[in-house]
């Protein structure tokens, strides 16, 4: 009786382990294609690829311009902020060229360097603006990412998806993959064993 009551507990151990071990898989797959439908087609989109250094030429707050909203978005309302312009000079190419934070504020206003979130304050928005400027002008060079292929003249400052933060995107599933992955073999193991002790 007692055998029979350690069988059994055994096998509910095994079938829950296993379930484990397949959810953990279908867990990472999910994690796999999420990464795949949005982190990977931005990375791909991106041409600023390659890391120089960039020295400022001019930092300058122009009137205030209007956030525009992204096409075909409704929630988002316009609001005024400080245009501030940033002149750099690219050392791969001693070009001239205008500085973004990243490739969406490109998107978002090609006329301006920086496009803030939205904030209720316009005193806070102007301040925050005026602060980016001084670092601008204290730190004169620093590094910054350009197109090689010479489709975009602009740079940007930093890029949204760069190479590490992918690798770290998909560390986790990749964890989650390998050991759910070891869980089930190590059931079927387990399973193997028992069954060849009992043929014994």
């Amino acid at each position: 009786m007692l055998g029979k009551k350690l069988v059994t507990a055994q096998k509910r151990g095994e079938t829950r382990a296993l379930c484990l071990g397949l959810g953990m898989v279908a867990c990472s797959m999910m994690m796999y294609f999420f990464i795949g439908i949005t982190i990977v087609p931005f990375y791909t989109k991106s041409v600023w690829t390659t890391e120089t250094m960039c020295k400022v030429l001019k930092a300058n707050i122009k009137d205030k311009v209007f956030c525009p909203n992204s096409e075909g978005s409704e929630d988002e309302e316009i609001f005024p902020y400080p245009c501030l312009q940033v002149w750099v000079n690219l050392t791969a190419s001693g070009q001239e060229v205008m500085l973004y934070q990243t490739e969406d504020t490109l998107e978002r206003n090609p006329k301006c360097s920086y496009v803030p979130d939205k904030l209720e304050n316009p005193k806070e928005v102007k301040a925050l603006i005026e602060t980016i400027a001084s670092n601008f002008k204290k730190y004169q060079t620093f590094p910054c990412y350009y197109d090689p292929g010479g489709t975009q003249t602009n740079v940007i400052l930093s890029r949204l998806y760069p190479s590490k933060g992918l690798l770290f995107a998909f560390l986790w599933p990749t964890l989650m993959f390998t050991g759910g992955c070891l869980i089930i073999v190590l059931v079927k193991i387990s399973q193997y064993v028992s069954v060849l002790s009992a043929w014994q």
